[in-house]
């Protein structure tokens, strides 16, 4: 069975805010797409809280809301954990967002609208409700990657993307092994070096009111200098991993 669109959603502790989130998405399928095959992928990344439990008691009421169940590696795991599930249901299309109800379903369709222009689309939060700290390293990864790589992405990390499904199954080819800290950010460098249109949409970002942000502090640092090391590291492999990216596609009889 394929797919025309799945949404990829990871989950970590969102036990307040899991089923609100779920139904807004689930509702934009039905409403948007009545006709077609499409579905939520929430994959619960080893919550301690209830979100795990919430999802299966929920998942009967939702028909389009598929539930995966992992132990706990971190946000960047559960992306990549879900881009897998999405491109083995053959999705057409995959749309990625986040849990914690910081992102409106209306932006959606400013990224769909552009669907056929670039098999790689990204969202731009343009008035960020993030901490401080937060902003600052952002702002550091930015000009990492422009100095790194030459090239400038505003939000090459945001959790709203939508990525043609054909496109997402080369670039997880060539995605280093084991996964990257923040993979989305080596999907979106790729797809710019690779000479796409990744359009760079502004879309509303809304504070978090429930929850808990996972990294921190000390923490967030630690895990700025393990992606600026990646990142640094994917320079040389870069090269081969675009030229790749640029073979055309084979055709299916």
């Amino acid at each position: 069975m394929s797919l025309l669109l799945s949404i990829v959603m990871p989950a970590y502790n969102e036990e307040e805010v899991i089923e609100t989130v779920v139904k807004l998405w689930t509702d934009l399928l039905t409403e948007q797409f009545p006709t077609e095959n499409t579905r939520l992928i929430v994959i619960n990344d080893g919550s301690r809280d209830k979100t795990g439990a919430i999802l299966d008691q929920i998942k009967s009421r939702y028909p389009k809301l598929m539930v995966v169940h992992q132990p706990n590696g971190g946000h960047g795991n559960a992306v990549v954990n879900g881009y897998r599930q999405a491109v083995a249901l053959d999705s057409e299309y995959v749309f990625q967002t986040d849990s914690d109800d910081q992102f409106v379903t209306d932006d959606f369709a400013r990224l769909w609208a552009k669907r056929n222009e670039s098999p790689f689309i990204l969202g731009y939060r343009e008035e960020r409700f993030d901490a401080p700290a937060r902003l600052f390293i952002t702002k550091i990864l930015r000009w990492s990657i422009a100095f790194i790589y030459g090239t400038y992405i505003k939000d090459s990390n945001i959790p709203f993307r939508l990525i043609r499904g054909s496109f997402l199954r080369k670039l997880l080819a060539q995605l280093p092994n084991p996964t990257p800290f923040a993979p989305n950010i080596f999907l979106a460098v790729m797809a710019k070096k690779a000479g796409y249109n990744t359009f760079d949409i502004p879309i509303t970002h809304k504070e978090r009111l429930t929850g808990t942000v996972s990294i921190l502090k000390w923490k967030l640092l630690k895990v700025c200098i393990q992606s600026f090391k990646e990142l640094a590291q994917f320079r040389f492999e870069l090269g081969s991993k675009v030229k790749e990216l640029k073979k055309p596609e084979p055709v299916t009889a």
